[in-house]
């Protein structure tokens, strides 16, 4: 029987799916790929497979299950089936420096950035970026990973120093331009099917955690817009109309290009009014309280796509 198949190596995010699958009387199945095997020799079986491989997989003990997910993307693509959020969403998934290269061939402006492997040479990068403050974080990320403000060089080489010294678990650091929102938040843009669904505005000055969902409401005190006092409270999230239809167009040719389906887009404004676009998100989370408060559902508007595109096999 052809069904839904979840790619993931996470439970706790795919449960809000699951959930809108069953109420929908959709068939589906999880594949944890954590570890597994991948067959060449065989034949995948049919129906739609949705990509919801992590950037941050690592953290969960998960090292190697963006690996395997490429491989048996590439394993489905050889035999045509049906997969949101390809191998292509997966290349950019796992690299920032990925994602702007692909962001700013559309036009669409991203925070200057060096990208730099090894210790001298992230000291090095910040010296010629020259701009004050600024940030380093790591160029294959999810949770806001390795992001961390610095205000001088020689705080930086104090830093990496230090035994907190957190590596990129590619090896690759970006040191980025520090982008400062005069009204303390962010916006990010989700997308569902390659078109716009809503956006959802992330206030920065209590704390800000870059996954929206519920479970990942831990306090994290990773930003990449300022710092975050230890005392940061629970994140505030609120859907807003988005009145810049341009930066809206400019995503989706952007997804469609890239091969992405479902994703959720993040940017900031400064004081000047430029906007700059940080990150890409193909593993996108939902916020319960602000769609609650909205009455849009995210997940299952995301159920119904992936119960379309069933229908279509």
């Amino acid at each position: 029987m052809k069904k839904i198949y979840i790619i993931h190596e996470n439970d706790e995010w795919t449960i809000h799916l699951t959930k809108r699958l069953d109420e929908l009387g959709l068939p589906y199945e999880s594949w944890h790929l954590d570890a597994g095997t991948v067959d060449l020799m065989n034949v995948p079986p049919e129906g739609v497979f949705y990509n919801r491989m992590s950037a941050s997989s690592h953290t969960r003990g998960h090292r190697y299950a963006p690996e395997l997910t490429g491989a048996v993307l590439d394993w489905l693509t050889f035999h045509v089936r049906t997969v949101i959020n390809g191998p292509n969403a997966l290349r950019l998934e796992l690299s920032k420096v990925k994602q702007y290269v692909a962001l700013e061939k559309h036009g669409i402006t991203t925070p200057k950035t060096i990208a730099a492997v090894g210790k001298d040479e992230i000291l090095n990068a910040a010296k010629s970026l020259n701009i004050f403050p600024f940030i380093i974080k790591h160029n294959r990320a999810g949770k806001g990973l390795g992001v961390q403000l610095f205000s001088t060089l020689n705080q930086l080489e104090i830093y990496l120093n230090g035994e907190d010294f957190d590596e990129s678990v590619d090896g690759i650091t970006l040191v980025q331009a520090y982008i400062e929102s005069p009204d303390g938040f962010i916006t990010r843009a989700e997308f569902i099917n390659g078109k716009y669904l809503y956006s959802v505005q992330v206030r920065t000055d209590e704390g800000f955690q870059l996954c929206p969902a519920d479970v990942c409401q831990i306090g994290d005190a990773f930003c990449p817009v300022g710092e975050v006092a230890a005392t940061a409270t629970p994140m505030k999230f609120k859907i807003v109309d988005n009145p810049r239809t341009e930066l809206i167009k400019k995503y989706e040719a952007f997804l469609a290009d890239s091969g992405i389906d479902v994703s959720g887009i993040e940017f900031i404004e400064d004081k000047e009014g430029n906007v700059f676009t940080y990150d890409v998100n193909t593993n996108t989370n939902y916020n319960p309280d602000a769609e609650e408060e909205a009455n849009v559902f995210a997940m299952l508007e995301l159920a119904k796509y992936l119960g379309s595109e069933l229908e279509k096999i």
